[in-house]
Formats: structure tokens, C-alpha cells, sequence
């Protein structure tokens, strides 16, 4: 999917000296930091819904039988 990301002049060039620095594209490095700023609260949504999917499994039965 393509989106346009609009970004300061000094963030333009932090992105492009760290990408540099990097050996990689601004691209690939805006999507590296993405990933990165998601993958904890993934794992934090994962685990709530795992416990309360857990706490209230008498719960949702019976809604699913109702």
C-alpha cells in the first residue's frame, strides 16, 4: 500500500543522514522504525486479549450459545 508521508525539512534530513549512515533507504528505515513503535503494543494487545479471553471463557460460551 502507498501512502505519502509528510515530514519537516529536519526530520527529512535525519531520516536520509541515519538512512545513510545505515546503508539503507529512508524507506526502509521509516518502515523499520514503524515496525518497531508497533511490535510492543502488539505484544501487549496480544497479551490482554489472551487473559480475558481467559478470565471470562464461562462468559463468552455462554454468549456464543445464546
Amino acid at each position: 500500500m502507498a501512502m505519502t508521508l509528510r515530514l519537516t525539512e529536519q526530520q527529512t534530513r535525519l531520516l536520509r543522514e541515519t538512512a545513510e549512515r545505515d546503508g539503507t533507504s529512508m524507506h526502509a528505515l521509516a518502515v523499520r522504525a514503524i515496525d518497531a513503535y508497533l511490535a510492543p503494543r502488539t505484544a501487549v494487545r496480544d497479551r490482554l486479549l489472551g487473559q480475558i479471553l481467559a478470565e471470562d471463557a464461562a462468559v463468552l460460551e455462554r454468549l456464543r450459545d445464546a
